[in-house]
């Protein structure tokens, strides 16, 4: 382990060398950000491996796409917007602020919802449906619910070509109309807890649209609770953010930070809100799912009570909970590259597409049946996998194609890999050369045995690259320092670093210009994309960047309307995960028991 102190060597230098070592490092580090490890074949010839290359090299000159994706460097809204439409998960709507979902965006969906369907009945939890109509006096009956989803309403006011005697709400979300149908369900302890869920749509009148992310009607899935005493509820909402983080992680590979909402962004009509945050590619936040501790706002509004075992009438303690199609925007903010959607295989409508490759008519036959063996070899083994093995298009053009849509791994089979019974296979998440390895054997055992494995290695790489991502910090520059870069013939000791005993005076001089960039840039963290911030100067500093600001908080709601006002950006959440002791807070300088993380979003 490296041991610098920082502050004890930093008079040896000039701001002018300093500044030329940083662009330097910075060099550096991209260059090497940019080499991955190549993997290697259990058994191939090298001759053939070199023929097949060249083949499949020149094949690629066929790549001729359709349509453009513009970089992500460049535009990301662009480079979003284009991922959406090339890869056919949807499209607009006729109605300004919709979109079609279309089959390849919907499977990403259902993915979601089994996964979740499963955890959801696992707690105890049953599917049901409630009206997408509202009678608008259920809304008022919550003060805050009301004064919060007031400007997003959609309102019918005509029915039957009549105007209706009361106007009804498009469904925003189902607290009332639950707790309208919870007072007729629940009269003794002995009917708690109650736990439903519901799949459905929800229109929100937004004014400023973005596919998946934000629209006017949207899906998800919301869950609603009823319980005996407020220590059931909270279990509950905690319970159903843990549900929504495992999901994250484990399935669509996104690193999410959970915490609790501040007042100021808390659920309207609930005590507590709790979220899952995750930073997108542009370094925006994304609120990804929530879960709220209703408490009784909602009983008492609703009179939604219950007789406890000793006669005595209570009202119900509530949570809900939701997740919606946002998450796909998020998979795709958080995976995709310049080459299109890249997928994590656990959700992946199509986790393996297998190309065929031919030139002459006589080698068809053979190439699509060895193709169609390979494809039932993995469709019993529970694979996801599509043949195309379309003549309209090249294999270069496929191979392009099945990449802008995010299929983890792609199996080439040509007359070659049928005459020595195997195949070449391409990973979605290393690009080029690196990621293909040939001489696969079709073995099924073997097959199927190489194909989970890689499966399982892409999902673990897109949750470690994303962790990477977010925590930002390269390793690399404390390499850099203790790489011999010159050599010279006096040897230095210096009891500054210990852990540098002999090197190069040189060596030692350079470790010490980029210790101190590292050292003068360390509060601005140029190195991370969260950045732990002790005054609201760094909080400003940090959010003009792009980056996440984490500090010390204690201040007022007013306080924190200011930070959006002039940052624009918005607390994130209280993380669960707090450095203990008391801290100062970086707006008022009063103590402070939580930090928070402010960040622009989504």
């Amino acid at each position: 382990m490296l041991s610098l102190r920082l502050t004890s060597f930093t008079h040896l230098l000039s701001p002018t060398s300093s500044a030329a070592i940083a662009r330097r490092s910075r060099a550096i580090l991209r260059r090497r950000n940019h080499l991955r490890k190549r993997p290697l074949a259990a058994s191939f010839s090298a001759q053939s491996a070199t023929a097949e290359t060249q083949d499949r090299v020149n094949n690629s000159k066929n790549r001729v796409p359709e349509q453009v994706i513009t970089p992500r460097s460049q535009d990301f809204n662009a480079w979003y917007l284009d991922v959406i439409a090339n890869a056919e998960l949807a499209d607009y709507g006729p109605v300004r602020g919709t979109m079609v979902i279309r089959p390849y965006g919907y499977a990403i969906w259902e993915a979601i919802q089994e996964y979740l369907n499963v955890k959801f009945k696992e707690t105890g939890h049953s599917n049901m449906y409630f009206p997408q109509f509202i009678p608008y006096s259920f809304i008022e009956k919550e003060a805050s619910h009301v004064e919060g989803f007031s400007p997003e309403l959609a309102l019918v006011t005509i029915g039957g070509g009549k105007e209706l005697e009361e106007k009804l709400v498009v469904r925003p979300t189902s607290e009332t109309i639950v707790n309208h149908m919870f007072t007729q369900w629940i009269h003794s302890y002995r009917d708690l807890p109650l736990l439903i869920n519901q799949w459905a749509n929800v229109t929100r009148w937004e004014m400023r649209t973005k596919p998946f992310v934000r629209t006017l009607e949207f899906l998800w899935q919301e869950g609603h609770t009823a319980h005996a005493t407020p220590e059931e509820a909270e279990a509950e909402a905690i319970q159903m953010i843990d549900i929504y983080t495992r999901f994250a992680y484990e399935q669509a590979a996104i690193p999410v930070i959970t915490g609790r909402k501040s007042k100021v962004e808390t659920f309207a009509g609930a005590c507590k809100t709790y979220t899952i945050e995750a930073m997108m590619g542009d370094k925006k936040a994304l609120q990804a799912g929530t879960s709220h501790n209703l408490g009784q706002n909602f009983s008492r509004a609703f009179a939604t009570q219950f007789t406890d075992e000793n006669g005595v009438r209570e009202h119900v303690w509530q949570t809900s909970w939701a997740i919606s199609t946002r998450f796909v925007g998020g998979i795709i903010m958080t995976h995709g590259d310049d080459a299109g959607l890249m997928l994590p295989p656990k959700i992946a409508p199509i986790q393996v597409v297998i190309v065929p490759i031919w030139k002459k008519d006589e080698e068809k036959a053979a190439v699509l049946n060895a193709a169609l063996t390979v494809k039932d070899v993995l469709l019993k083994s529970g694979i996801k996998v599509k043949l195309d093995d379309s003549d309209q298009r090249t294999p270069g053009w496929k191979f392009n194609f099945w990449e802008m849509k995010g299929v983890p791994l792609r199996i080439e089979i040509g007359p070659r890999d049928v005459a020595s019974g195997s195949v070449v296979i391409s990973r979605r998440d290393i690009p080029g050369k690196q990621g293909k390895v040939f001489g696969i054997s079709m073995e099924p055992s073997n097959l199927e045995a190489y194909v989970k494995d890689k499966l399982d290695e892409i999902q673990s790489s897109l949750l470690e690259r994303a962790i990477a991502f977010r925590d930002r910090f390269c390793p690399s520059i404390l390499l850099w320092l203790v790489t011999p870069i010159h050599t010279c013939t006096m040897n230095y000791w210096t009891d500054q670093t210990k852990s540098l005993t002999r090197t190069s005076l040189r060596t030692v001089s350079n470790a010490f210009v980029v210790t101190k960039t590292i050292a003068t840039n360390w509060n601005e963290g140029f190195l991370y994309n969260i950045v732990d911030v002790s005054t609201y100067n760094d909080l400003k500093a940090a959010i003009s960047e792009g980056k996440w600001a984490r500090g010390p908080w204690s201040a007022s709601d007013e306080d924190e309307l200011k930070v959006k006002e002039e940052t624009g950006a918005t607390i994130r959440c209280y993380p669960f995960e707090q450095p203990k002791g008391i801290k100062t807070c970086l707006m008022t300088g009063n103590p402070a028991e939580e930090v928070a993380i402010f960040a622009k979003s989504y």
